[in-house]
């Protein structure tokens, strides 16, 4: 894709004028960094960081069935959820592959919104939009909506000098959301990220972006807020081993081998894929994605092969880099299930060379 074709979110001159280094990114022009990804981690470790994730997609399903339709199509179980609450699931094939990892949120009994990732957007909204047909009302909010990620441990100060509601947001608890007013503006605020640390996530108009953005980073730099690229927001979620789509889970994966069999509710009369997964579930894994640390003169990145001790090739690497925090150069990748045990070593290939690594116990990164 040229850069002609690429989009752009309403941040995108914010962006610009604070030196940002623009990449593109599942269609979308995006900051990659602002002043460097280690600086950029390591403020929103100890201070602050503001994220511009507006080119995730969100869905919202409206009706009487709407809870059904959602709770079909995603693995974990939306029915426990009360109002202004939201939960991280898997939605999957038939085969119990995974189409896209969401988060869903509850506002009423009748009216559902799912944010799903940008690369996946079209194939989720196709998949969502089918099924609501003849049960629920389906509308794509995506072009509407803005949305800004304020992480960090003081993430929740910043909120407060921004004014309005601000002060009172500290009492909602994680994966819960309601509507607020920030620096002005209306909003929805979400205490969910993607970074390992507190902090909310915030939905708003997409034109009322740029003055929300303004006010963080106004009353949030004296306190160590810094803009944050999608270079930091990368090794912040390996370091705290989140998953990413398109590199640790796919359509080539399940969410048992993936790690993320949490997020899979059993017990529920029936979702896509079910049948698929308790076949899974019955048998032994063949892989499971493990979390390593690179022992030798090396760093793991996405698609280097992994090999076992006498060379054989077992496995990949589908996510690494340097561990800006932990001070280790780490990586997540799928090795044979006999293999998976902490402790076991193995080679990356790195170029040609075998650089000695160890599978390790994740997260790597856990708050205090």
């Amino acid at each position: 894709m040229n850069d002609l074709a690429l989009r752009r979110t309403s941040l995108h001159d914010r962006h610009v004028a604070a030196g940002a280094r623009m990449v593109p990114f599942t269609g979308f022009e995006m900051p990659v960094q602002y002043t460097g990804i280690v600086d950029e981690h390591q403020a929103v470790r100890t201070a602050a960081g503001l994220f511009d994730v507006s080119h995730m997609g969100e869905l919202e399903m409206r009706g009487a069935y709407a809870a059904q339709v959602v709770d079909y199509l995603i693995t974990n179980d939306a029915s426990r959820l009360v109002d202004g609450q939201a939960l991280y699931t898997a939605c999957c094939n038939e085969a119990g592959a995974i189409l896209d990892d969401l988060i869903v949120y509850r506002a009423a009994q009748d009216r559902w919104l799912i944010v799903c990732n940008a690369s996946n957007h079209a194939k989720i909204k196709a998949i969502f939009e089918a099924a609501a047909k003849d049960h629920c009302e389906f509308e794509d909010l995506t072009d509407a909506t803005a949305l800004l990620a304020l992480q960090g441990p003081k993430a929740f100060d910043v909120l407060a000098l921004a004014g309005g509601d601000g002060p009172n947001l500290s009492t909602l608890k994680a994966f819960h959301f309601r509507e607020a007013i920030v620096a002005g503006v209306r909003c929805t605020v979400a205490r969910t990220g993607y970074t390992g640390e507190d902090g909310v996530e915030i939905f708003c108009a997409w034109n009322d972006a740029p003055a929300l953005w303004d006010k963080l980073l106004e009353v949030g730099q004296p306190l160590g807020l810094k803009p944050a690229g999608l270079g930091a927001r990368d090794t912040l979620r390996l370091e705290s081993r989140l998953s990413l789509y398109g590199n640790d889970i796919d359509e080539t994966t399940n969410p048992i081998e993936a790690g993320l069999s949490w997020v899979v509710k059993f017990d529920k009369a029936m979702f896509v894929g079910k049948a698929a997964l308790e076949a899974v579930k019955s048998q032994p894994l063949t892989r499971r994605l493990v979390g390593f640390e690179v022992t030798g003169r090396g760093i793991a990145r996405h698609g280097y092969v992994l090999r076992d001790t006498s060379g054989h090739e077992v496995g990949l690497c589908t996510s690494g880099s340097p561990g800006p925090t932990v001070g280790k150069n780490i990586g997540l990748g799928y090795l044979p299930a006999a293999m998976s045990a902490v402790g076991t070593k193995f080679f990356v290939d790195c170029r040609g060379k075998n650089v000695d690594a160890v599978v390790t116990k994740t997260p790597f990164y856990k708050r205090s």
